[in-house]
């Protein structure tokens, strides 16, 4: 197996496998988890709105994948409004519906403002409807730009109780790229604290995976990288991954490989 292919299959059982579209229905969803299980194992979650996380589960239990694959969601999603009291119900309710796992927008733009306690305080209240599920902090680092605005938004969101910092939404101009995610597991390595990080929008080759593996690997250590603590957020990287493992996917299936 060559090195890519190493990273590949690595990858993969990294994965937060993703829908997060306008058109998205309950056939798309079940079409996402037939894809989530695949010849070569299977991605850590898939990430879906809240309203398919019952669709998601029950497709999962159908795919013999129940208690493998997590179901994640989303929460103050897109435009990361500062408002606390919807972010935490909104949170609630989804952990209510079902979610394993919930990816909650930080009030960037509050941030840039000069609003910082917002930010912290907001994520302490989605943790705390969290309980002992796993809440991942989108940052919008493409937006925020300034090394020093995303290391700030990252150490807010840990003082704030994130189980994973999480570089974007996938919905802006400016995505998942290499510096952002040095700043943030520099800070995550800073504050000795126990949490993950996700790439999340633009990680879409075996090669881009690859890099980020690399990267995770510089700063942390190899034994860091596990589902535990790092994830790619992507819904089109799945199937770079299986042609780089040779899998053949049947390009006229709905989903299913």
């Amino acid at each position: 197996m060559t090195e890519l292919q190493q990273a590949a299959r690595q990858a993969l059982a990294l994965m937060d496998l993703t829908s997060l579209n306008d058109d998205d229905s309950d056939t798309v969803i079940r079409e996402l988890c037939a894809r989530a299980n695949t010849p070569v194992g299977h991605p850590a979650a898939v990430c879906v709105f809240p309203a398919f996380v019952a669709t998601a589960r029950q497709a999962l239990a159908e795919q013999g994948l129940a208690g493998k694959v997590k179901v994640a969601t989303v929460t103050n999603f897109p435009h990361g409004e500062a408002d606390i009291e919807r972010a935490a119900e909104e949170t609630r309710a989804a952990i209510a519906a079902g979610a394993d796992e919930v990816d909650v927008v930080f009030p960037y733009r509050a941030l840039m403002a000069g609003d910082a306690e917002v930010g912290r305080k907001l994520v302490e209240a989605c943790k705390r409807e969290c309980g002992d599920a796993v809440l991942k902090v989108i940052l919008e680092t493409g937006e925020l730009k300034d090394a020093g605005l995303i290391d700030r938004a990252g150490m807010l969101a840990i003082d704030g109780g994130a189980d994973f910092l999480k570089t974007s939404t996938g919905k802006v101009a400016v995505n998942a790229t290499l510096n952002a995610a040095k700043i943030l597991l520099t800070a995550i390595k800073a504050s000795g604290r126990d949490v993950g990080f996700k790439a999340a929008g633009g990680v879409r080759t075996a090669e881009d995976a690859a890099a980020y593996l690399q990267l995770a690997e510089r700063v942390m250590r190899a034994e860091w990288i596990t589902p535990a603590h790092f994830r790619f957020g992507a819904s089109g990287l799945l199937g770079s991954l299986l042609e780089t493992l040779g899998v053949e996917q049947d390009k006229g299936s709905t989903g299913g490989y």
